[in-house]
């Protein structure tokens, strides 16, 4: 037998002797309708990252108008398509830890006479700023979404960021504004998130939090409101550091809009380990650290919360996701990696848990949009492919704008063979937009359906939907081949007396609307 042919079969081997909980009894779900308070999923919770690093840019989103890839003035037409699909709400850009090194007057005017630069942050490649502030922003309204703009503190300065501001919002005779109208844009864009600095704790700049909070004070007192108010951002904490949201809260306070946290699902910084091929232990270990997104979430919460019982100021998750190794001989400062059945499931459990919080957390924004970690797409030459993940958001685009509604529920643990990993066996959520109710289900179990009894305050009908699934975990969608991992028509919930009865297969993401 061919070695490369061993390893996929030790994964299964290992799959097979995982230890689970196989316990036939239905699991009580209760819809709470009674107990919704008008929370509503902010549709940010939805929102994406772009960011000049490999090709999600040059490649991805755009290839110029001379490409004999199908555009639209430049923008790759597949990719613009489907994601007018997601109905993507905000778009971040242009970074991450390029827009600390980014500096604006660089992507504007005539192509020929930009500023080509080396791309130091990701793989050295060549910049030749062809997509710069008026191809972002003419892409946000292609797509109908907010921009999200980083500014760059990090090598920047206040003036500059103050001229950027000016040059994307003011309509008046300046002579910033005036550039503008004569690069090709007469009316100032609308433009409300602003990023002050981006991961300021690292590539942003290694500040401290006392250093960066008095920045931000700095640079926002001369970012100025033209065309409507800004929303600032201040660049908040990686994981669990609850020290530097802890002096931002009692430095900045209610002078910013909002704290941006960021937290990866990476199995180690040192070995992260392969998007497509991982053990059992792995699996366990990236859904554990999935999860671990919501100790996160309320350790922040909990401080902000200490200095702003008001919750004036919000949480943002804005970048998020799998970080896995580069997929083999690809460019490694480009962080191109496939997408799962695994990333699937990663998805849409943290999804979930943002919903239970959007009471503090209003964005969140998957890193990235395309071609980069786990990203809704990817292309190859003039091929694109949809990724499990893409799915999830096409499936849960239903929750966004929607009100929340808790579930009570307790489904017990998956346990791993060796016994010393244990995760959730489901996640669940709920939410009722235009007289309908939606329920999603994440089942994490690998092996074993899930029989559930599904009942609500309010009288439930029956119930229709899509379920995401696979035939194996590590399946993929690739170019060229036909699509593994793709929605279908779900066929598992049916009417009782006291509700719904609906089994959720295996390694599965279901969502129900409920009549």
């Amino acid at each position: 037998m061919k070695r490369h042919l061993l390893i996929p079969l030790m994964l299964l081997a290992g799959f097979l002797c995982m230890a689970q909980n196989t316990d036939e009894s239905s699991t009580i779900i209760r819809i709470q309708d009674d107990a919704a308070r008008g929370q509503i999923i902010p549709k940010e919770i939805y929102g994406q990252f772009s960011e000049h690093l490999g090709s999600c840019i040059y490649g991805g989103l755009w290839v110029g108008k001379d490409s004999p890839i199908p555009n639209r003035d430049g923008y790759r037409l597949d990719v613009l398509n489907a994601l007018k699909k997601l109905q993507v709400p905000v778009l971040r850009w242009p970074g991450g830890c390029f827009a600390d090194d980014y500096h604006w007057m660089d992507g504007i005017g005539p192509l020929e006479q930009r500023a080509r630069i080396s791309n130091n942050n990701w793989g050295g490649t060549l910049e030749d700023n062809s997509f710069g502030t008026h191809e972002f922003l003419n892409l946000c309204e292609l797509l109908d979404c907010e921009p999200y703009i980083s500014g760059n503190v990090g090598s920047g300065t206040p003036e500059e960021l103050a001229k950027w501001v000016e040059y994307m919002t003011s309509d008046s005779q300046s002579t910033v504004a005036n550039m503008r109208r004569a690069n090709g844009r007469d009316k100032a864009w609308k433009v409300k998130f602003l990023g002050i600095g981006n991961e300021a704790w690292g590539c942003g700049g290694n500040m401290r939090p006392e250093y960066y909070a008095d920045l931000f004070r700095r640079y926002t007192t001369y970012t100025r409101n033209y065309g409507g108010r800004l929303y600032k951002i201040a660049s908040g904490a990686s994981d669990f550091d609850y020290n530097w949201t802890e002096v931002l809260m009692q430095a900045v306070g209610t002078k910013m809009d909002a704290i941006a946290v960021h937290y990866y699902t990476v199995l180690d910084w040192n070995r992260k380990g392969s998007a497509t091929q991982f053990s059992e232990d792995e699996y366990m270990r990236c859904l554990r650290r999935a999860f671990g997104i919501e100790d996160c979430i309320k350790g922040h919460i909990a401080i902000m919360d200490k200095y702003d019982p008001q919750k004036r100021v919000d949480l943002l998750v804005d970048e998020w996701g799998t970080w896995f190794n580069v997929e083999p001989g690809t460019n490694p400062g480009h962080l191109f990696q496939q997408s799962t059945m695994r990333d699937a499931i990663v998805a849409g459990l943290s999804l979930n848990i943002f919903h239970k919080y959007t009471d503090r957390i209003k964005m969140a924004n998957i890193a990235q949009i395309v071609n980069v970690l786990q990203s809704m797409i990817l292309t190859k030459d003039s091929q694109m492919v949809l990724t499990p993940t893409y799915h999830v958001f096409e499936m849960y685009k239903v929750f966004q704008g929607a009100e929340f509604i808790p579930v009570e529920y307790s489904a017990g643990n998956i346990v791993s063979g060796d016994q010393e990993l244990e995760i959730p066996a489901l996640s669940v959520t709920a939410a009722r937009k235009d007289g309908k109710r939606y329920v999603a289900v994440v089942n994490t179990d690998l092996k074993h359906e899930r029989k559930l009894a599904l009942s609500a305050d309010k009288t439930v009908g029956g119930a229709t939907g899509r379920i995401l699934t696979a035939k194996d975990i590590h399946d993929y969608n690739d170019f060229g081949k036909s699509a593994k991992v793709e929605p279908k028509p779900f066929t598992g919930a049916h009417k009782t007396r006291n509700g719904l009865e609906v089994t959720i297969p295996a390694m599965s993401v279901v969502v129900l609307e409920i009549q």
